[in-house]
């Protein structure tokens, strides 16, 4: 069976994974979008215009295994997630003292596990194929200490090492592993007082998104493995 090539991108109801979806689903390519919120998703695909037949939106929780093997086993045997963007996160930006034991376990469960998981899912296929790309989009916490964030860093720096061990174990397989590391981009994650106080200082997820798809461009034998941006003036502490 021919399987048509999709890209899958995690966390796409606002946001970089929004941005992203959008962006490459403008350059042709077939997006399977996914999030909690698909109403979100189906909202702004509604307001797309021509290019909205190639975002397909689907409800996954990365915190439910379950979840993610009904996903994919709902569309593997129609697509080759030739491509896998891990965008999902969350944060409590809480001091370590008052992050409860559930917080903790959430926000490891979708920025590390969860991700963990849907690279499990993609990974024998593209092996298969000879053929693949895995995008995490981390965070400047895995670079900067910062405080407020210590679960969030933990599993942010988690994948990050998760994914440059497995980059070692598949370039024989044309596999490329690519980790993006965004400083404070203006998206819902932030509080609405912060934001209110540092947008213009923050970058916007549709530059983000436009030179990833750049990155993701790039079809000769070379690959950015680790790229860092941030805002021109820096940091927000």
């Amino acid at each position: 069976m021919n399987l048509k090539k999709a890209i899958w991108i995690t966390g796409a109801s606002s946001g970089i994974g929004k941005a992203l979806t959008l962006e490459f689903a403008r350059n042709g390519e077939i997006v399977i979008a996914t999030s909690r919120r698909v109403n979100l998703i189906e909202n702004y695909k509604q307001e797309f215009g021509d290019n909205s037949l190639n975002i397909i939106p689907e409800e996954v929780n990365l915190a439910d295994l379950n979840s993610i093997e009904n996903f994919y086993n709902k569309y593997s045997g129609k697509y080759f997630f030739n491509t896998l963007i891990n965008n999902a996160g969350i944060s409590s930006f809480k001091n370590a003292l008052d992050d409860s034991l559930e917080d903790i376990k959430k926000i490891i469960e979708v920025n590390l596990l969860g991700a963990i998981y849907s690279i499990k899912k993609v990974l024998p296929k593209m092996i298969e194929m000879n053929n693949g790309t895995i995008i995490n989009i981390l965070s400047v916490v895995t670079q900067k200490i910062f405080s407020g964030s210590s679960a969030y860093s933990a599993a942010k720096s988690g994948l990050l090492a998760y994914s440059n061990s497995l980059r070692e174990e598949v370039r024989k397989n044309n596999i490329r592993v690519i980790n993006v590391i965004p400083g404070a981009t203006k998206t819902p994650i932030w509080d609405s007082k912060v934001l209110e106080k540092y947008s213009h200082r923050m970058m916007s997820p549709e530059d983000i998104a436009k030179l990833i798809y750049q990155i993701y461009s790039i079809k000769n034998n070379i690959v950015t493995e680790e790229i860092v941006i941030r805002p021109i003036e820096g940091d927000l502490n």
